[in-house]
């Protein structure tokens, strides 16, 4: 008896640490499934009809992939957190704005076996944060059916005369495929029509946002302005490989200035200026950023869609060939050189500092495929379509 006393009282700590481990693991999970700042709700819906805020800036930021990079000098960062501090800059210097931040992080784990919530969501507005909330984001059909959901709860009712802006900041989003864009997730498929159903989600019952920045490599296809230029008026965008190097993010701080007089054709040009001169100090390949009024290139999108869905369909069905390909300008492909070719596109280019690419010294803004070393795909064989 007394051997069995002992060896209770032994074991008695050792139950009390499990059983500390498991409230302690409990308090993690439930702590996870609430907001981590539900504060000022009351004070924004009566602060609404005071002080209304002209701006709306939507702003996703993906960050479940590998996303470190060195600076010039050596120094190491990760791209989306980086980005996250921008957005959250400009949120706070923003006055006048309701600004919705969506951080989407790797999955993690608490004690290896409970998942965490891998989306964090901030909701600003006039420069406070209102909202700070974690959330699940493989929850729903459609990939951004939670980032609409918040979206819907905290936006503004009243969104008459407002200026509505919407970013991206990730990897160059897919035309077809995507599996394994988000590392979490490497059964998961994203693309760029993802990306337009969430457009569509975001923009269900209101007018098209006026302006959405794609800060991505390769956004500028015909098929990826043409897919998202249904719910958006203007796109800045990128032909090239930005390498992780986003668009600069200040010229949105005090859009009360910037945008007094809704000229949002002239503010997108003078972003995509500043983004370019930050971009060509930090980049030694080939710089380009390329503003887009979606209804001006509309023409010109008709008129290559039959070469560019054949392009595409080649791509898919001939999956070897893709060893074999590589991206061009458009320009350099006789299909595509069309008198609309330039009309709605302002293009802010610099070739690259060495290699093959040195002398060219424009970009049509357009991006394509054509066959490695050669100056025009053999893919790209079907004509464009008469108009």
């Amino acid at each position: 008896m007394r051997d069995l006393h002992s060896r209770s009282v032994r074991g008695a700590p050792y139950s009390m640490l499990f059983a500390n481990l498991r409230c302690a693991a409990l308090t993690v999970l439930l702590s996870s499934c609430s907001a981590d700042l539900p504060v000022q709700r009351e004070a924004q819906q009566a602060e609404e009809g005071v002080l209304a805020a002209p701006y709306s800036i939507v702003c996703v930021i993906h960050g479940d992939g590998d996303y470190l990079y060195h600076d010039t000098r050596g120094n190491e960062y990760k791209a989306d957190e980086e980005a996250l501090a921008g957005a959250k800059r400009v949120a706070m210097r923003n006055s006048r704005a309701e600004v919705f931040i969506f951080h989407q992080k790797p999955r993690k784990h608490f004690l290896f076996f409970f998942p965490l919530q891998d989306g964090e969501f901030y909701y600003y507005r006039n420069g406070r944060l209102i909202a700070n909330e974690l959330y699940w984001r493989d929850q729903g059909q459609s990939h951004f059916d939670p980032e609409v959901g918040l979206y819907r709860r905290f936006r503004s009712d009243d969104q008459r005369e407002m200026v509505n802006l919407f970013l991206y900041c990730g990897h160059q989003i897919p035309e077809f495929g995507g599996a394994g864009y988000d590392a979490s997730y490497p059964g998961r498929a994203f693309t760029v029509h993802d990306l337009a159903r969430g457009l569509d989600g975001f923009t269900r019952h209101s007018a098209r946002f006026d302006l959405m920045v794609l800060s991505t490599c390769f956004g500028s296809t015909p098929y990826t302005i043409g897919a998202l230029g249904s719910f958006v008026r203007y796109i800045i965008a990128s032909p090239d490989n930005l390498h992780l190097s986003y668009f600069d993010l200040h010229a949105l701080e005090r859009l009360d200035l910037s945008l007094r007089d809704g000229d949002v054709q002239a503010f997108a040009k003078k972003f995509a200026r500043l983004a370019f001169d930050r971009l060509t100090k930090d980049i030694q390949t080939a710089v380009s950023v390329a503003v887009y009024d979606v209804d001006r290139v509309q023409g010109f999108l008709q008129s290559v869609r039959d070469v560019y869905d054949h392009t595409l369909t080649a791509l898919q069905v001939e999956t070897p060939a893709i060893a074999t390909i590589e991206r061009c300008d458009c320009a350099d492909l006789p299909a595509y050189v069309l008198p609309t070719m330039n009309e709605g596109v302002d293009v802010f280019y610099r070739p690259a500092r060495f290699g093959r690419s040195k002398h060219k010294q424009k970009h049509s803004g357009w991006e394509c495929w054509r066959e490695r070393g050669l100056q025009a795909a053999t893919l790209q064989t079907a004509k464009p379509s008469p108009k």
